[in-house]
């Protein structure tokens, strides 16, 4: 017997009701991006190895899927569609002065360990807003990002904001090398200040700066956290960072979006090519952020056009998990069924016709004559069919309501 293929280890099958939740999502959230003035791009799926070298500050490269193509060329499917966009734009948008918005939804791929568990093959939805450093951009970043959450049903989610500039000011401070800095770095991200306190313990350093990383775990939270903030900040870039963050919070109110806004000052970004604010989305069942951005100012440099940029992408399927685990339905476009016999067909078509003209989704399928209508109704409910239309030999139409069980029979010309 021929043995059944079935898909590699990270990526899956997506069908039916899930893929419809998935599109109908996709279509929420664009909703929201085109309100505000954001415009479709699609980037190729596989881009030159290069643009996502580890200068570009994305994810190392033993976590890519790289291949060649005929003329030897490396080439990567890309991790993280940011880069893509900026090559994009540098290219296509290399005089444009005014600003740029940019949305995209696509897959990315990562080659995560296989011990981790995680999907390796992700639909991100995003925006980019190339052009403008300012508060008023970040602002409407922010603002999306909730408007966003908040259109697709849910209603429990903190936006949690962080500045490059100001963890990485802290860090400088204890006058590690790169790759102590880095380690550190790595146990805030996990939360590990245990580990942090005892590396500081075991090396000279200030006991000024000690107590800085003490403190750490406590700038979390609303915006009072940052007058701590501003007394712990140890230069000047730190203290423009907090600056920075009061101003965007004024803003956010302004968009009645700061029931959603949390601060994370120990936030350092994932990506090595933030340059400013970095935030992310957090919400009930799904244990990683659900969205992700930050502001990233050099990174189209590197593609030859040096302009400010900011942007985020939502994980859908983190997005899909949550929502499922908190019991949020999310609508989609209902499908109706006709099931007719051979007698019927020309009357279950002209019926079809009529319903599809006015925007109706249905589905026709012929019955065997010893076939019972349980049949047809349990394959509706399996394939999230609201509707049933029955058509009999005598002209009766029995109508069957597969959410609610309510059925009726009504009689009818034949078309």
């Amino acid at each position: 017997m021929e043995q059944k293929l079935h898909t590699p280890e990270g990526v899956r099958d997506i069908y039916n009701r899930e893929c419809e939740i998935k599109l109908a999502l996709q279509k929420k959230l664009n909703t929201v991006l085109h309100q505000y003035g954001y415009q479709d791009i699609q980037t190729p799926t596989f881009e030159y190895f290069d643009v996502f070298r580890k200068e570009i500050g994305s994810i190392s490269s033993r976590e890519m899927y790289k291949f060649f193509d005929r003329d030897g060329n490396t080439l990567a499917l890309r991790p993280d569609i940011t880069p893509s966009v900026a090559r994009a734009a540098a290219t296509l948008f290399e005089e444009e002065e005014m600003p740029i918005r940019l949305c995209y939804v696509g897959n990315t791929f990562i080659n995560h360990s296989s011990y981790l568990g995680r999907l390796k093959e992700n639909t991100q939805l995003g925006a980019e807003l190339i052009g403008p450093d300012s508060i008023e951009a970040d602002a409407e970043m922010l603002a999306m990002v909730v408007d966003g959450l908040k259109k697709v049903g849910l209603k429990e989610f903190q936006v949690s904001i962080g500045h490059v500039d100001f963890i990485q000011s802290l860090l400088e401070t204890t006058g590690f090398d790169d790759a102590q800095i880095e380690e550190i770095r790595e146990l805030i991200a996990n939360r590990n200040y245990f580990g942090v306190e005892e590396i500081l313990e075991n090396r000279q350093v200030k006991e000024s700066v000690k107590e800085a990383f003490r403190i750490l775990p406590e700038l979390t939270g609303g915006p009072e956290i940052l007058d701590q903030a501003s007394r712990l900040a140890p230069n000047a870039d730190a203290e423009l960072a907090v600056a920075r963050l009061r101003k965007i919070y004024r803003l956010l109110r302004l968009y009645h979006a700061e029931e959603h806004i949390t601060f994370d000052l120990s936030m350092s970004g994932s990506y090595g090519y933030y340059s400013g604010i970095i935030f992310r989305a957090y919400t009930y069942g799904t244990g990683d952020a659900v969205v992700r951005g930050g502001r990233y100012d050099h990174l189209l440099a590197k593609f030859g056009k040096n302009t400010p940029s900011i942007g985020f992408a939502i994980i859908v399927d983190e997005l899909m998990s949550a929502l499922s685990r908190q019991k949020i339905p999310v609508d989609t476009n209902y499908r109706n069924l006709i099931v007719y016999t051979r007698s019927t067909e020309e009357w279950a078509i002209n019926l079809a016709m009529n319903f599809r003209s006015k925007g109706k989704n249905i589905e026709i399928i012929m019955r065997e004559p010893e076939d019972i209508r349980k049949k047809y109704e349990d394959y509706a409910k399996k394939n999230s069919i609201m509707s049933m239309l029955y058509l009999l030999d005598d002209c009766r139409i029995e109508m069957v309501n597969l959410i609610t069980g309510e059925e009726k029979t009504v009689t009818a010309k034949k078309q």
